[in-house]
Formats: structure tokens, C-alpha cells, sequence
């Protein structure tokens, strides 16, 4: 067994030492991959294995996710949407772009926290899951494409989208409707 155990991590070694061999011509997609938060150097080795390099034969962002299958499902019957469903997709690519697994946990104040922290509320974990990994590779799409690093917008870019005073009056509203007079005074003059 234990012949049998060194045998197996011999062969590791050996298809790494390979994999670092042939991704050295890819080596400035993989830093920018790997700009991405939660996004590891091995995620983004599986990213270029399955998606490729050359983004030119997608159009754009959107036929990425549509080919990769991260994207609702268009079922029309008498006119009538039975399902939004996903298709089945690359497991591959599926399991690189999944927040949270191999040891990788999404940082907190990103915009994909941000997103996925909007969405679950709404949706459930599963969609919220699904929009996140839309999110990263219509992102892998625009950073490789132009050759550019990630930006990210930050974990306030909602807030900052919609304007603080519409939050601020949303989450009044709120709780006068749950029954409390709310009086607002700055933090500066408290």
C-alpha cells in the first residue's frame, strides 16, 4: 500500500512539474486570473484549460457564459416559461469558478461578496451561487480580452450605485413600517 501511495504521489509530482512546463507561455493570463478574488493560481490554471486563451472566438462576455453554461434557461412552451434552469455546463470549469471550495473563501468586502450577499436574500443560495460564477466569467472575459487586470468595484458599489440618501430613505421607510419613528442625526454632530 505504501508502494502503491508513493507510486501515486510520484506521478503527481511528475504531471505537475508537465502542467508548470506548458503553462509558462500563459503565464501573464494566469497572474491575471489569479488578480480575481477567490480566484487561486490553481483555479486559474483549470479556468485557461477549459475556456482557452483566445477570447476572440466569443463575441462577447455573454456568449462565454451562454457556451459555459452559466447562464438561466430559455424553455418556452405555448408561450408560457417552464423553467430557468442551467445547463449541465463543464464540471471543470463549474468546480474552478465556485466561491468557497478547495480552501478558497470569497474576501468580504469585494463586489462578488457585495453581489452574492444582494442576491441571496432574494433568490437562494443555489441561484445566488449560479449569478456569482456568471459574475467571474463575464469578468475572466473583460480582463483577458484586453489584457487588464482586475478592478474591483468594491464591496459599496451597490450603495454607491443607488445613491445614499435613496438607501437611507428605503431603510426608513422600513421601519416605519414596522412601527418606529426614526429620527436620523449624522454621525459628525453625535
Amino acid at each position: 500500500m505504501l508502494n502503491r501511495i508513493d507510486a501515486a504521489t510520484a506521478m503527481v509530482d511528475r504531471l505537475s512539474q508537465h502542467i508548470d512546463t506548458v503553462l509558462v507561455r500563459h503565464r501573464r493570463e494566469l497572474e491575471l486570473l489569479a488578480t480575481i478574488p477567490g480566484v487561486s493560481s490553481r483555479a486559474a490554471q483549470v479556468i485557461l484549460a477549459e475556456i482557452g486563451t483566445d477570447m476572440s472566438r466569443f463575441a462577447d462576455a455573454g456568449h462565454l457564459a451562454s457556451w459555459a453554461a452559466f447562464c438561466p434557461g430559455n424553455h418556452e412552451s405555448a408561450g408560457k416559461q417552464t423553467t430557468g434552469r442551467t445547463r449541465h455546463g463543464d464540471p471543470w470549469l463549474k468546480a474552478a469558478l465556485r466561491p468557497g471550495r478547495h480552501g478558497r473563501s470569497p474576501t468580504k468586502n469585494t463586489y462578488f461578496a457585495a453581489r452574492y450577499r444582494r442576491l441571496v436574500a432574494r433568490r437562494g443560495k443555489r441561484r445566488a451561487l449560479v449569478a456569482l460564477e456568471h459574475s467571474i466569467l463575464i469578468a475572466v472575459w473583460h480582463m483577458l480580452t484586453p489584457d487588464v487586470e482586475y478592478a474591483d468595484l468594491g464591496g459599496d458599489h451597490f450603495l454607491q450605485r443607488t445613491g445614499k440618501t435613496r438607501a437611507t430613505r428605503r431603510l426608513v421607510s422600513q421601519l416605519n413600517q414596522l412601527g418606529y419613528q426614526v429620527r436620523l442625526q449624522p454621525v459628525e454632530a453625535a
